[in-house]
């Protein structure tokens, strides 16, 4: 059996690791499948609680992330405005919370799942990746 060790802890922003797109965009596609559709089968109750939180630890990671890159444009190019304004989204769906009763945390999964879709895009096309 292979021993591992964990990565070393970031110190002021040396050293920092990229952030995993791979399992982001598995993450994803848990929720937003090739077959999603309004009436597609949700995630059990306890996989639904499980996936928002990494969404939402995804999403925590990777906003800085792509919020850096696109700083380093210019101020008037679209790929930053785009990235900034999808950063701003992102920033309101970690804001609210899911809306009660029937499918609303279903809901709100698959819209922390789809902007951190575009922000892995993002990330890409800033090169980042």
């Amino acid at each position: 059996m292979t021993h591992r060790t964990a990565h070393p802890a970031r110190k002021a922003g040396l050293d920092q690791w990229p952030p995993d797109i791979a399992a982001m965009r598995a993450t994803v596609a848990r929720l937003l499948g090739p077959d999603d559709a309004p009436n597609a089968l949700p995630p059990v109750a306890d996989e639904l609680v499980i996936l928002e939180s990494t969404l939402r630890g995804h999403l925590q990671l990777l906003i800085p992330e792509v919020d850096a890159a696109a700083r380093r444009l210019p101020a008037d190019d679209i790929p930053r405005y785009c990235a900034l304004a999808c950063i701003g989204e992102a920033n309101g769906k970690l804001s609210t919370e899911a809306r009660p009763g029937y499918g609303g945390a279903v809901a709100y999964a698959r819209r922390l799942a789809r902007v951190l879709g575009a922000l892995c895009d993002h990330y890409e096309t800033l090169g980042e990746s």
